[in-house]
């Protein structure tokens, strides 16, 4: 069951990942504020894709190999996660200013 559910989370932050790049890409470019957050924020659902995905493969196989394999995915995902995150918190406070300046 515990498999299902890291199957489902690995898929759900492939397709946040896959939809943030997409606004990323498609925001225009007198809004570069919005496409770095747009950035940070598919770079946190990598991350967190990198975590759940080690996390099944402690769940799925053992052996040192793998423990050590997973262990970089989690240590990857999680400082992927956190870094992106603090980005889009910075960039967010950005994100009101950039509107008004590009009213005109």
């Amino acid at each position: 069951m515990l498999n299902f559910i890291l199957v489902f989370l690995i898929i759900a932050s492939f397709v946040f990942y896959f939809y943030f790049k997409t606004r990323q890409f498609r925001t225009k470019s007198v809004f570069p504020i919005r496409k770095k957050m747009f950035a940070s924020m598919a770079g946190s659902s990598l991350g967190t894709l990198l975590l759940f995905f080690g996390i099944n493969q402690l769940i799925l196989f053992s052996g040192i190999v793998t423990y050590v394999i997973a262990a970089l995915f989690i240590g990857l995902g999680a400082y992927v996660a956190i870094f992106n995150f603090k980005a889009y918190k910075h960039y967010l406070s950005f994100v009101d200013e950039e509107n008004k300046l590009n009213k005109n």
